[in-house]
């Protein structure tokens, strides 16, 4: 059982001294509740789980533990090891420090739509992880379990597509209409991995910087910023969509400047691994400059 294995390894880690904090899943408090759990001593090692509701991208937490003594510990899926690989290539966290525990990924559950117990194998399995082409970790110190088979994932630009179809005017008004449900919560911001600076120019009190107002040409704004800041960097982990309250399609825009991306540069698949450079991170001397 990999919960058992996560609780052996942690506790193996710590007692030796190797690191001084694991970073995994403990139950929340509804049975379909799994959160984030920080652990730093042997005997809290039984609060670890891994069920099919460690939805949780755990990445994005190790810029807590950047510039702590010793080592962090960290369980990684697929998702989690593309965003560690992703940090590291923004020099936000160092790869010396972090001890990454891979776990093979069958998938996550939707939460149901009321706390009554219910049998998990019926419920249908997140929309990230529908769309999810890397259920193993691309990048581990230690693997627990064996790998799973890749699923038959959609046309992950389907979606864009059909926006694409619309016309200038339909697009606006698409847009208009998701971005006035935004209330700047900034929950996809603070979930994604490679929105990793270390002052958010959303949070800069400059005067003339950028708006905070909630409404639609502000939401616009923050939005398409936030958009082209990860372009070409997003491991498409689909944590900034799954987080959002609102139910905003956040991933067709990050999706359709990838689109573009792979049209202008080929395929791109941020953070499968640190040799991999982003597109728009790097230059090429044979680089086409038909722009210029």
């Amino acid at each position: 059982m990999i919960t058992e294995k996560m609780r052996t390894a942690a506790k193996d880690l710590l007692e030796k001294g190797e690191v001084t904090t694991v970073i995994g899943w403990e139950k929340g408090t509804f049975w379909y509740n799994s959160t984030p759990v920080f652990i730093s001593k042997p005997e809290e090692v039984d609060r670890l789980v891994f069920d099919e509701f460690c939805a949780n991208n755990l990445a994005k937490y190790l810029m807590d533990y950047r510039n702590a003594e010793g080592k962090t510990a960290v369980f990684v899926k697929g998702c989690d090891a593309r965003g560690v690989n992703r940090l590291v290539q923004d020099y936000q966290v160092n790869r010396d420090k972090v001890f990454l525990i891979g776990i093979p990924c069958s998938g996550m559950k939707e939460a149901p739509k009321t706390a009554e117990k219910q049998d998990s194998s019926k419920l249908p399995l997140l929309k990230k992880c529908q769309e999810c082409a890397t259920p193993n970790p691309v990048v581990y110190d230690l693997l627990l379990g064996d790998p799973v088979s890749e699923r038959q994932v959609p046309d992950r630009f389907s979606g864009v597509e059909a926006i694409e179809g619309k016309t200038a005017d339909e697009k606006y008004a698409y847009w208009q209409s998701m971005h006035s449900q935004c209330i700047r919560c900034y929950a996809c911001r603070n979930a994604c991995p490679a929105c990793n600076c270390r002052e958010c120019c959303f949070d800069a009190n400059g005067l003339n910087w950028l708006g905070k107002q909630n409404n639609v040409q502000e939401n616009q704004m923050f939005a398409m910023t936030r958009a082209m800041h990860v372009a070409g960097r997003c491991i498409e982990c689909g944590e900034c969509e799954r987080v959002c309250p609102m139910g905003l399609p956040i991933m067709e825009i990050n999706r359709k400047i990838l689109k573009d991306i792979n049209e202008l540069f080929g395929p791109q698949d941020a953070g499968m691994s640190l040799e991999d450079k982003p597109a728009l991170g790097q230059f090429k001397l044979d680089d086409p400059e038909k722009f210029m």
